[in-house]
């Protein structure tokens, strides 16, 4: 028996209805809402990786013989590079978090390295490239908060009744994160200035005056005696 066309329009508008009201659409919205963020991660971090070339090679033109440092950087990148992150799977983001961590370990050494070489320090490609990367690592800092919060939200949305049985029903699961051990590292970026002086320390406080001493009251004088 063939169902007629005005029936079918209505079964899907009826359907329809109730997918909405089960929060299939918001889940749709969130789920594109996570990808976005993710997107935004990964291009950032590949920014980071393409600056690292230029900024070894800068940095071995005046400490060439700091190799093991250089030889870190250029490694870690290596790794970093042949990570194929699915972030939807927990053990693949955790890879790629670790191997990002390490190469931010290996640049923060390098840099701290560049302190003992005042004209490396004074080169202009070098500070221009400091800079960059000091941007890049402000917008990574700001893109994994963003995902961070996005998959949090989906997380929570998807978990609520009823939308939990929409998500069921269409296998939607709750998305793998970052993990992170330090809340102001969300807030925060790296800091990659290693120009900063020491603060000063405290001056010493001033002696206090010594107590002052009441002045010594004049004594009278007698008067001569008078002569008989």
């Amino acid at each position: 028996m063939r169902v007629p066309t005005s029936v079918r329009l209505v079964l899907l508008l009826v359907l329809a209805a109730i997918l909405s009201g089960c929060g299939y659409n918001q889940i749709q919205q969130k789920d594109e809402a996570v990808k976005a963020g993710w997107s935004e991660v990964i291009n950032q971090y590949k920014r980071r990786a393409d600056l690292i070339p230029n900024l070894v090679n800068t940095v071995k033109g005046y400490a060439s013989h700091e190799e093991r440092v250089l030889t870190e950087v250029t490694e870690a990148r290596a790794k970093v590079s042949q990570i194929n992150v699915n972030a939807n799977d927990a053990q693949s983001l955790a890879q790629f978090q670790q191997a990002q961590g390490e190469l931010s370990s290996a640049l923060s050494r390098l840099l701290v390295v560049t302190e003992n070489y005042p004209n490396l320090k004074a080169d202009q490609s070098f500070r221009d490239l400091q800079a960059q990367l000091e941007g890049t690592e402000n917008r990574i800092t700001v893109a994994r908060g963003r995902y961070i919060q996005s998959v949090q939200d989906y997380n929570t949305y998807i978990r609520q009744f009823p939308v939990n049985l929409t998500a069921m029903m269409f296998h939607y699961a709750p998305k793998p994160n970052f993990t992170v051990e330090n809340e102001q590292q969300v807030q925060q970026a790296p800091n990659v200035d290693f120009n900063t002086a020491p603060p000063a320390a405290p001056a010493a406080p001033a002696p206090r005056p010594a107590p002052s001493q009441p002045a010594p009251q004049p004594t009278p004088t007698q008067p001569a005696p008078s002569g008989g």
